[in-house]
């Protein structure tokens, strides 16, 4: 068995996953516009640009979950997945994931986008595990804090070598290993790989890949 790992945000999906659902209860009256879209504009600048301090932007973007019903939030993400998700999910992401699972590949999403916005998208893929940034709990209510380490940067490796760990596996163990990212921000999960994927790259990571011959993927153009 080998093991395919994948980011989510710009590399799975063409959109961020975290950025569109403040969005979504932005038109929903739920947040305040102009001051979120200001703040959420500003945080995904910083993670683009590889400047992001993730627990500034934990502390911003739990918030919301914390001030409402976990049935409530449950309802929204329904209606989230439906309007915003699905159509983005596209032939090309669902068949690398598919082409990993039929070879008998253990798979798993990893993700700094917390696991109550990215638990129902990785379940939309087809994709049983997930490491991704938690979410205290308190109550089965959130509290807005984080749990854990943040899935973020060499956070990303910690998280799933715990992940791994609880299944009696080791990163290094596996004779073959993927991990499919777009971000800087992810160089050093794609590291610990035998076989990095620079998956539709941004401009940094784009030039890191070439300079070390990893393969670069185009999975939302012809460019493939």
């Amino acid at each position: 068995m080998h093991l395919a790992l994948f980011d989510l945000d710009h590399t799975l999906l063409p959109i961020d996953s975290d950025y569109e659902w403040a969005r979504f209860l932005v038109r929903r009256g739920v947040l305040d516009g102009d001051h979120y879209e200001r703040e959420n504009d500003r945080f995904y600048r910083a993670y683009q640009d590889g400047s992001l301090d993730i627990f500034e932007f934990l502390q911003f973007q739990l918030a919301p979950l914390a001030a409402h019903p976990r049935a409530t939030l449950d309802a929204w993400h329904a209606e989230y997945m439906r309007e915003v998700i699905e159509p983005q999910i596209t032939a090309k992401a669902r068949d690398l994931v598919d082409q990993h699972r039929q070879r008998g590949d253990l798979l798993a999403l990893v993700t700094a986008t917390n696991r109550f916005v990215t638990a129902p998208i990785a379940r939309a893929f087809g994709i049983d595990h997930l490491v991704a940034t938690g979410i205290e709990e308190r109550d089965g209510q959130f509290t807005g804090k984080p749990h854990g380490t943040p899935s973020f940067r060499e956070g990303k490796i910690a998280r799933t070598r715990e992940w791994l760990a609880s299944l009696g596996h080791e990163l290094g163990s596996f004779e073959r290993s993927w991990f499919y990212s777009d971000s800087r921000n992810d160089v050093p999960l794609l590291e610990q790989v035998t076989h990095p994927v620079a998956t539709n790259p941004d401009p940094k990571l784009h030039a890191i890949a070439q300079e070390r011959g990893w393969p670069v993927i185009q999975l939302f153009s012809q460019a493939a």
